[in-house]
C-alpha cells in the first residue's frame, strides 16, 4: 500500500497522519516558535549608543525566522519516506512547507494538495485525510 500522509499544521504543533493497511499512524511534532518573549528588565524598543540605534524588534523576528525553518525542517524530515502529501490547516505555515516540498526534486512529485481547514480535533483530522485519499 502507498504511504499516504496528511499533515494538519499551526504554530504550536503539526500533526502527521499516515495511512496504512492496519488502519493510521499518528505523530505529534511540537514547534518550539516564541510567538512573544519578555526579557527581565524590558523597558526601551531600543538601544543608544552615539548616532546607532539598536533594535531588539529585529533580533526577535530573526529568531522566530530561524526557529519556523527548524520546525517546517523536522516536519519536513519526518515525511521523506511517504508516497503522497496533503497539507492542512489554519496556519500559513502550510504554504511555506509546500515550498519547501517543491523545492525538493524528490518530494516535489508527492505533493498532492494545500488546503485551508478550520481548528480540528485529532479525530476530526484522522477523517479528513482519509476522506481525501478515497
Amino acid at each position: 500500500m502507498k504511504k499516504q500522509t496528511g499533515i494538519w499544521l499551526d504554530k504550536e504543533k503539526a500533526v502527521v497522519i499516515t495511512l496504512n493497511d492496519h488502519g493510521y499512524n499518528l505523530k505529534i511534532i511540537e514547534s518550539e516558535i516564541e510567538t512573544r518573549e519578555r526579557y527581565d528588565g524590558e523597558k526601551k524598543k531600543f538601544g543608544r549608543f552615539g548616532n546607532q540605534f539598536l533594535n531588539e524588534e529585529t533580533k526577535k523576528k530573526r529568531r522566530v525566522e530561524e526557529q519556523t525553518n527548524k520546525y517546517l525542517k523536522r516536519i519536513f524530515n519526518n515525511v521523506k519516506n511517504v508516497n503522497e502529501i496533503v497539507l492542512f490547516g489554519p496556519a500559513s505555515l502550510k504554504r511555506k512547507l509546500a515550498e519547501m516540498i517543491k523545492s525538493d526534486l524528490v518530494m516535489a512529485d508527492k505533493l498532492k494538495a494545500v488546503k485551508t481547514s478550520d481548528i480540528m480535533t485529532q479525530n476530526q483530522m484522522v477523517a479528513w485525510v482519509k476522506k481525501f485519499y478515497k
